[in-house]
C-alpha cells in the first residue's frame, strides 16, 4: 500500500465527513462514481444505486441533523491496492437522547474505492449499526 493512496484516500474520507456535517450535498457528492451503491440503515432495502438515487438519501438526514443529531469520525482504517481500496471506519451518530441511551453505539461504515485516472472515487458504501438486543 503506497502512503500516499492511503493518505488520500484519508483525506478524501475526511472532506466527505465534513461534507455531512456542513450539510453540503455537492461535497458529499463528490469524490463518487457515477454508478456507486450505498446499502444505508434506512430504506431502500436493496440500496441506493447511480449518484441520482445516492443524492437522494441525503436530504432527510440533512433534516435529522439540523435536529441536533452528530455525525463525527471515530475511527478510520484504510486499505489500498494499485486500483482498488477499502476503508472501514466507526462513527458517532446519534441524537443526543440516543447517545445517552447507547453511549457505546458507533454507526459502522465501510467503504469500497477505485482509483480511476488516477483519483480515488467511492464506488461502495455500507453503513449499518449492531443489532439492539
Amino acid at each position: 500500500m503506497s502512503m500516499d493512496d492511503a493518505a488520500q484516500i484519508r483525506a478524501l474520507i475526511d472532506r466527505w465527513v465534513r461534507a455531512v456535517q456542513e450539510r453540503d450535498l455537492d461535497g458529499v457528492l463528490a469524490d463518487h462514481t457515477d454508478d456507486v451503491v450505498m446499502f444505508d440503515v434506512p430504506p431502500p432495502e436493496n440500496g441506493a444505486r447511480g449518484i441520482d438515487e445516492y443524492r437522494e438519501t441525503w436530504p432527510q438526514f440533512f433534516q435529522w441533523l439540523e435536529r441536533g443529531a452528530i455525525f463525527e469520525l471515530e475511527s478510520l482504517d484504510v486499505t489500498a491496492g494499485n486500483d482498488v481500496a477499502f476503508a472501514y471506519a466507526l462513527l458517532r451518530c446519534a441524537t443526543a437522547e440516543g447517545m445517552q441511551e447507547r453511549p457505546k453505539e458507533r454507526l459502522r461504515l465501510t467503504m469500497g474505492l477505485r482509483k480511476d485516472e488516477g483519483r480515488w472515487l467511492i464506488a461502495h458504501e455500507h453503513h449499518s449499526y449492531p443489532i439492539r438486543t
